[in-house]
């Protein structure tokens, strides 16, 4: 297991953009697929974003054209970039990580091993 650190939440008008980060303290970040998760009031924990070891992307349909996934492997760093928020998007955001070399996307919870303490995301009408 990795330990995964999120920054970058906060309070933003609906409209508005956020950049979060996941700083990871594995030595060969480059072999972990990545990924981030939401958790809204009341409301289980969902996929957002992914990033294979390859760089390959997916996103849930309600983020897609808004947010933005990516990773530097030299900062051992992932990032959600979001744009264009929307109250409904409020929610604590979760990095998480597996080691682990496939070609496509893990979605679900149980795929990952690794998960940080999450980022508060609140976004006002």
């Amino acid at each position: 297991q990795v330990q995964l650190v999120e920054s970058g939440g906060g309070l933003v008008q609906a409209g508005g953009s956020l950049r979060l980060s996941c700083a990871a303290s594995a030595r060969t970040f480059s072999n972990y697929a990545m990924g981030w998760f939401r958790q809204a009031p009341e409301k289980e924990r969902e996929f957002v974003a992914g990033v294979n070891w390859r760089g390959t992307t997916y996103y849930v349909d309600s983020v897609k054209g808004r947010f933005t996934i990516s990773r530097d492997n030299a900062k051992n760093t992932m990032y959600l970039q979001m744009n264009s928020l929307k109250p409904e998007d409020t929610a604590v955001y979760y990095c998480a990580a597996r080691d682990v070399q496939i070609p496509f996307v893990l979605t679900t919870e149980a795929r990952y091993d690794s998960w940080g303490q999450g980022t508060q995301v609140t976004v006002s009408s």
